[in-house]
């Protein structure tokens, strides 16, 4: 489901067209390790969000996955019809001694659009929806107050939901470090897609008399 967009933009949206079919399923997140923390984003292209992550200092890996749906063992292939109810997201497994939830929070809300409930920059459809995926009552809270905090920023309602995970289903191996594994391709989908260009102009317009709020990036 992609709107009406560049040529650029529909030559490489998130896309497999140069992996595999699909039809591999996917298998549920295994835990974290002892003392490391686990928090589920969803910011549209899981191979954007996979690298915007694990250049967060205190990231040890970012996982792409689907979350917040309802079937079991879902396929990329399935997801992308829009009918399973996830959204592609990723799992950051991160050291709580170096980088806080909160932390995280911040920097999600620099890589998506929060004004944007229908996919994500060139992607669309509600399987590239962007939320903030709380994993306990103390992630669910630091969310609310996070969103609320956006909206204060912007000045304006925040489309960008808080939802249940429910099951992470780790995607195909495919799709695991995609923008390390066939770079080119990622470089062209992402610049294609507008991603980066879209985040600079809504920053740019945060009113100057609510940028105290924010925290260096």
């Amino acid at each position: 489901m992609i709107r009406a967009l560049p040529l650029l933009g529909l030559l490489f949206a998130c896309s497999p067209s140069i992996a595999a079919d699909g039809s591999q399923p996917s298998h549920p997140a295994p835990p974290a390790a002892k003392g490391q923390g686990v928090a589920i984003f969803a910011t549209g292209c899981f191979w954007c969000s996979e690298y915007d992550f694990e250049q967060v200092p205190g990231v040890i890996d970012a996982v792409s996955g689907y979350a917040a749906g309802r079937t079991k063992r879902p396929t990329y292939k399935q997801v992308t019809t829009g009918s399973t109810g996830h959204t592609e997201a990723i799992r950051v497994i991160y050291d709580p001694a170096k980088v806080s939830y909160g932390d995280l929070l911040e920097h999600f809300w620099r890589t998506v659009d929060p004004f944007d409930d229908g996919g994500q920059f060139c992607d669309r459809g509600s399987q590239y929806r962007g939320a903030v995926l709380p994993l306990d009552p103390s992630q669910r809270a630091q969310a609310q107050d996070s969103l609320r905090k956006m909206e204060r920023v912007f000045g304006k309602k925040i489309k960008v939901k808080i939802e249940d995970p429910g099951i992470f289903w780790v995607a195909e191996d495919y799709h695991q470090d995609f923008y390390k594994k066939n770079p080119a391709h990622y470089k062209r989908y992402r610049w294609g897609c507008g991603r980066d260009q879209r985040v600079q102009t809504i920053w740019s317009q945060v009113p100057d008399r609510r940028r105290g709020e924010l925290r260096t990036p």
